[in-house]
């Protein structure tokens, strides 16, 4: 996809460039420091497509997504699971013995314990991955390594020491990729297909159960639903939804008008297909 135009969150080296790279290849490729201004970029500029984490299977959901998703109303047309591998990088002539101290996310710490424990590394903790690569290139210390990706290490020049660090084998993040005025994909009965959308129920008792009921008389199967709080307020909730199948398919659509029936709001963030790692778990 040649000239096309994609953002993401984060520094240059982060999983989610890679992420881009993988699905955008050859494109021309904008990090943004916040996820408010990676969403404001497509927002503004119909161009831009973006690639979102919204969870991982070790760490949950990436916070702030969820507020965003309703405020800027991009809609989602593909998703993209990634595995994330991460690596011990140092500078070129630093050695394992010379390591003191271990930078980056705190995630990726926290997912990194076992050779942090194993050589005694005290923790520095970053605001990314990537970010903790870019700031080892720059420094003079040869007593910091950076936990990283090995994009990380081929844009700064750092040395990957140790390769896939992590202390689980199945760590992957779920990204989506999001856009202004996209259209969904037309339905085929033999294609997989994921809806999601955000509701806000009324305030009745028992109305998460009524809306519910719909999914369960039509056969339609929920794969993500997630509470969140309306910002600024204690007593109204946000619900986000994954649901299996099209908004063209009949069950779909009476799930999704049972929905509507209980809900004070429904808004579908998209339609597409289902990534062919569902069918690999």
């Amino acid at each position: 996809m040649s000239g096309t135009k994609v953002a993401f969150q984060g520094e240059m080296g982060a999983y989610s460039h890679i992420a881009c790279e993988k699905l955008f290849p050859g494109s021309s490729i904008k990090a943004c420091p916040t996820f408010e201004e990676t969403f404001k970029t497509a927002y503004e500029d119909k161009n831009y497509n973006i690639v979102i984490p919204i969870e991982n299977s070790l760490a949950g959901r990436v916070a702030d997504i969820h507020y965003l998703l309703p405020k800027y109303k991009l809609q989602i047309y593909a998703e993209h699971f990634q595995t994330v591998e991460h690596n011990l990088l140092v500078k070129q002539d630093t050695k394992i013995e010379d390591i003191k101290y271990i930078r980056s996310h705190a995630q990726a710490i926290d997912q990194c314990q076992k050779i942090i424990q194993k050589y005694k590394f005290k923790t520095i903790i970053s605001a990314d991955t990537a970010g903790s690569a870019k700031d080892l290139a720059s420094g003079k210390d040869n007593s910091i390594g950076a936990i990283a990706s090995t994009l990380s290490a081929k844009i700064y020049k750092l040395k990957v020491l140790m390769k896939n660090i992590e202390d689980e084998s199945n760590n992957v993040t779920r990204f989506l990729v999001m856009g202004k005025n996209v259209n969904q994909p037309n339905y085929e009965k033999s294609k997989k297909y994921i809806t999601s959308c955000i509701f806000r129920l009324k305030s009745i008792p028992a109305a998460l159960y009524k809306c519910l009921g719909g999914f369960a008389t039509n056969q339609v199967n929920m794969t993500k639903l997630e509470s969140f709080s309306v910002k600024n307020t204690f007593d109204q909730t946000n619900f986000y939804l994954d649901l299996e199948g099209h908004i063209e398919d009949s069950k779909v659509q009476k799930a999704l008008e049972e929905l509507g029936f209980h809900t004070e709001s429904l808004n579908i963030l998209g339609v597409y297909e289902a990534s062919s790692f569902r069918q690999k778990k």
